[in-house]
């Protein structure tokens, strides 16, 4: 598939699946009753002996005998735990919580701290790709008790959009749609982790790195500066830094040798591949060749304009949200009868 035809079809599947218009989403998440504070609950998932926190936000409390909502399963990445990257508050601010737009929309999230990440154990391992995909496996035994619903749309950013792809191929049978920004397939071409293979002696010498304040306002600024807020850098410490200095560097170390993670052929569920404009390690030649490769034609490519790296935090988020809920809930498929 070239270039060109692979951006046509995926922006005619996007226009087919947007039936809202513009901001439509937006105002019906914040208008009358969707406005009430969702429930929310916590849970433990347990790997061996490993403890895997998981939280959950809808609009309502689960009631017995109703119908089940739709499952969202956001998968976080290297550097902050799920409740930071997706129930972020930041002072002063507000709409940062994709958990709450999600949970005003009918859907019933969940997220998780991965092994090593918040509040879920910290041991001695690096917390790779391979960890975070048998993490999935754990969280998703509970998510299934809970709600009865086995087969779950799954988001993920960064290296949580490897995790989830990856727990994609692995588990087929428990993905319904997977959505991810900033997917690396290759990694070609990505300045940011050519700048970080400088450091991959000390990510195989260590199981951990630090988690400072710069490390997460440079998030924010190391591709193009005035894409988010500069306070999200400084709430996201704020969040992490009750859990500790550091966080794992297995998912840095997998980024920086052993890529790609996922092979295209082998996922089988319908995928959006999504990217910031200006972000400077999932780029739009790799992303395109992951595409191509696609063994669904269920799948769509999306660039955000004026966003860099994190589009769940940027200034653009809300014209992302819209985005990945139009690929969540498309019109049912038509084939000829004839």
């Amino acid at each position: 598939m070239t270039r060109r035809a692979a951006l046509a079809g995926a922006t005619t599947a996007l226009g087919g699946a947007a039936l809202l218009e513009p901001g439509a989403a937006a105002a019906a998440a914040t208008s009358g009753a969707a406005t009430a504070p969702p429930w929310s609950a916590e849970y433990w998932a347990h790997k061996g002996s490993v403890e895997l926190y998981l939280f959950r936000k809808r609009a309502t409390p689960p009631r017995a005998k109703e119908a089940a909502l739709p499952v969202l399963f956001l998968v976080h990445g290297s550097s902050f735990s799920g409740r930071t990257t997706y129930d972020l508050t930041v002072p002063g601010q507000t709409g940062y919580s994709m958990m709450d737009r999600f949970a005003s929309l009918g859907y019933d999230v969940w997220t998780m701290d991965h092994e090593g990440y918040g509040r879920s154990t910290r041991t001695d391992s690096n917390s790779d790709i391979a960890s975070g995909v048998e993490d999935l496996k754990a969280a998703t035994d509970v998510v299934a008790r809970e709600t009865g619903v086995r087969k779950a749309h799954f988001f993920g950013e960064s290296s949580g959009a490897i995790r989830a792809a990856a727990f994609a191929v692995a588990m087929p049978d428990r993905v319904d749609r997977l959505a991810t920004s900033a997917f690396t397939y290759t990694g070609k071409g990505a300045q940011t982790l050519e700048d970080r293979a400088k450091n991959v002696e000390f990510y195989r010498t260590h199981n951990r790195r630090p988690a400072t304040r710069d490390l997460y306002r440079s998030i924010f600024t190391r591709d193009k500066p005035g894409t988010a807020d500069p306070a999200v850098g400084d709430a996201i410490f704020d969040a992490e830094s009750k859990f500790g200095d550091s966080v794992p560097t297995g998912t840095y170390l997998d980024m920086v040798t052993k890529l790609p993670l996922v092979d295209p052929a082998q996922l089988t569920a319908p995928t959006l591949l999504a990217r910031g404009e200006y972000d400077g390690i999932s780029t739009e030649a790799d992303l395109l060749d992951f595409f191509s490769k696609l063994s669904s034609h269920d799948r769509e490519y999306l660039v955000v304009p004026g966003a860099a790296h994190s589009l769940v935090l940027s200034y653009n988020r809300e014209r992302f949200w819209y985005a990945v809920h139009a690929f969540l809930t498309p019109p049912p498929r038509r084939d000829s009868l004839s």
